[in-house]
């Protein structure tokens, strides 16, 4: 019995040995299916809250918290050192292209000559379109709320005198090329114009004004938006005076890589190509000038010494950075122009030249709409024309763009918005006018005596613009002085442009954090050589030509540069509204914080829409949270050494509190932070209120 019954037992009951170990298999197959679950949730999460954040990083700024990051991801803490990618790549394409111009001339000239034609019958418009959005853009800005803005802090002021900052404005934006076109422009647009009968009437009143629209609005706005938009990511945000980080609201991060270096690449080529064609032009027009001073040979020899020499001159000027060299540069080349002209105008035929002035600057205001947007669309030969003029010159200022606006922005710390665009596209401009109408004019009047002598000078002015020029300077009294002095004048035309250049040039081949600095001084040395190299490269494969047809041609990518620029530095300015409207511009996705905000219901948004706070919760809010933040930022700032206070008043007509925080500047105007309550009409569509409650 007893052996049945364990028998029975252990049927009925398992023994401890066999039930154990299956019940323990059991739980733990349940405990790791468990853990696994955890671990593969915990992972999914970190997974998901790793791609939100790599989502995040990627996106661009929204505010000036995101904006105040840029310092950091585009410049860190290390000193001004090479972008080898920039510098090898730009190098690269600047010496093979000069090898080619230089070995193979003919098929350069040919090959350049198919590729403005076809940019010339083809992306005309796209030229002169771009061109007329930048000029709309930039006088938006300047009187737009944003142009109250300063490029700096908001007690920032100017480091230059109101008057050598002109002249350095001036002669940074204003090359040699000017005078070699202001006399072979107006004489040209009145033997053949554009849209008139050739020598009428109708062609003498617009020949000048035609160049003087070339030198006049269209460059300096280009210069003015990429100045402004660079001095003010660097001045007041602490960026990179760069062009990418002009464009980092637009493209956040990703301009710290490949997509910034492509955008840098553009603005050197650019740059180097602009700069190569003001200086051959200058050594062209310059060897006329020293060959009749001192008796040297004329031709390709001499051209190419003058290069060298420049080069020399370069060299030591601009390894003297911008307070000791070009400032000084500039105002003696401000000076040295105004006595040449003032010369002209007494010697001259002095009564026709001052109408002459006042009617060509008239006409020019009058018709720069229209000239703005014509395209030659309905005129024979009109792309033709448009090639040799408005779009070289677009071409030219697009290119100069980025190395102009950048040497602006460098002296331009502590001007507001509004003073830097109207100040640039004013006075510069004008003098720009002057310049052309008082050489244009003069030539006009020896062209419209209409005599052998006058014709053959006409033709050589078209022929031979460098020769034209000097030509027109021997008729004057005192011309062995004269051309000395507008020889002198145009050398510093030439050594101002090439010693901002190299300064330029050297910047946009660096990262450097602080907008203070510059590039390295062997770094603008080997700009200084290519850029010349470059320039003797196209003197080589046909002279003036070449370098209008590689300017046309360089130019276009800038064009992309320009709208990225446009559009970023909007979307700054849109922050900075919002800011002086207290308002915040911040993703649907990121709370007030900063951190994500969790997704609310319809229902939920719904009610925050029809929220109306009461003066009690108001009240509440000011004095429980905003008097003792106040309070915690004012002390933060004494114990770092500023003297700084915190006031609260109440507002008469709502009895709630107004907390103020000020910070003393010493001599400047102090920061006020001010808090204060605002009544606001009730929208009367479905306020769910009391009908006494109009206002919340």
């Amino acid at each position: 019995m007893s052996e049945r019954r364990t028998s029975h037992s252990s049927q009925e009951h398992p023994s401890t040995e066999e039930s154990l170990p299956a019940r323990g298999s059991g739980e733990r197959e349940a405990g790791e299916r468990e853990a696994a679950e955890i671990a593969r949730g915990k992972l999914g999460a970190q997974t998901r809250r790793d791609e939100r954040e790599e989502r995040e990083s990627r996106r661009s700024p929204v505010s000036r918290e995101d904006l105040q990051k840029g310092p950091a991801e585009l410049g860190g803490a290390r000193g001004p050192r090479v972008n080898r990618v920039v510098f090898l790549t730009s190098s690269a394409i600047i010496l093979a292209f000069s090898l080619w111009t230089i070995l193979a001339p003919d098929m350069a000239a040919s090959t350049m000559l198919k590729v403005v034609t076809w940019i010339a019958e083809d992306l005309g418009w796209f030229y002169v379109l771009t061109v007329t959005i930048v000029i709309i853009f930039v006088l938006w800005v300047a009187f737009s709320p944003g142009g109250r803005v300063r490029l700096g802090p908001d007690h920032a002021r100017p480091e230059y005198k109101f008057m050598t900052w002109l002249a350095m404005l001036f002669a940074a934006g204003v090359g040699i090329d000017m005078l070699f076109y202001s006399v072979t422009g107006p004489i040209s647009h009145y033997l053949t114009p554009p849209d008139a009968a050739p020598e009428s009437a109708a062609a003498l009143q617009d020949s000048v004004v035609w160049t003087m629209f070339h030198y006049g609005v269209a460059g300096w706005s280009m210069y003015s938006l990429l100045g402004m938009a660079m001095g003010y990511f660097a001045f007041r945000w602490g960026m990179p005076l760069s062009i990418r980080a002009a464009l980092y609201p637009l493209l956040g991060k990703r301009v710290r890589g490949a997509v910034g270096d492509v955008i840098d690449i553009f603005a050197l080529v650019g740059t180097v190509f602009g700069v190569a064609t003001s200086m051959g032009i200058g050594v062209v027009l310059l060897n006329v000038g020293f060959s009749w001073l001192f008796g040297l040979p004329q031709g390709l020899g001499l051209q190419i010494a003058l290069v060298l020499v420049a080069v020399v001159m370069t060299i030591a000027a601009c390894t003297s950075g911008v307070d000791k060299g070009i400032r000084v540069v500039s105002e003696l080349n401000l000076y040295s122009a105004g006595a040449m002209l003032l010369y002209i105008v007494i010697t001259g035929k002095s009564s026709f030249l001052l109408n002459a002035i006042v009617e060509n600057i008239g006409r020019f205001v009058a018709t720069l709409p229209e000239r703005t947007m014509q395209t030659m669309a309905y005129e024979p030969g009109g792309s033709d024309w448009m090639a040799g003029a408005t779009l070289f010159f677009w071409a030219f200022w697009l290119a100069w763009g980025p190395f102009v606006g950048m040497f602006l922005a460098r002296i331009s710390r502590g001007r507001t918005l509004r003073e830097f665009v109207l100040a640039a596209i004013t006075a510069p401009v004008l003098c720009d006018l002057l310049v052309v109408t008082v050489f244009g004019n003069s030539a006009l009047a020896v062209v419209l005596e209409d005599t052998p002598a006058s014709r053959a000078f006409a033709q050589l002015a078209v022929d031979s613009p460098e020769l034209g020029w000097y030509a027109l300077l021997e008729m004057f009294p005192g011309a062995p002085f004269l051309i000395g002095l507008a020889t002198l004048s145009g050398l510093l035309f030439y050594l101002t442009s090439a010693n901002s250049g190299a300064l330029v040039m050297s910047n946009f081949s660096s990262t450097i954090p602080d907008p203070g600095q510059d590039g390295a001084k062997w770094l603008r040395i080997f700009w200084a050589l290519l850029t010349a190299l470059l320039t003797i490269a196209m003197l080589t494969a046909g002279g003036v030509t070449t370098m209008e047809y590689a300017t046309l041609i360089f130019g276009l990518p800038v064009t992309v540069v320009a709208y990225l620029v446009m559009a970023s530095f909007s979307k700054a300015l849109r922050m900075e509204r919002a800011e002086l409207e207290g308002r915040v511009l911040r993703r649907a996705d990121v709370a007030a914080h900063g951190g994500f905000a969790p997704e609310k219901s319809w229902r939920q948004r719904l009610a925050n829409l029809r929220a109306y706070p009461s003066t009690r919760s108001v009240a509440q809010f000011s004095q429980e949270t905003v008097a003792p933040a106040l309070e915690d930022v004012s002390r933060e700032f004494v114990e770092q050494g500023y003297p700084a206070e915190t006031m609260s008043v109440t507002d008469a007509g709502t009895s709630i509190s107004i907390n103020t925080l000020i910070i003393h500047m010493g001599a400047e105007r102090d920061f006020m932070y001010r808090v204060a309550p605002v009544e606001t009409p009730v929208p009367t569509f479905g306020a769910r209120v009391a009908q006494e409650r109009t206002t919340y």
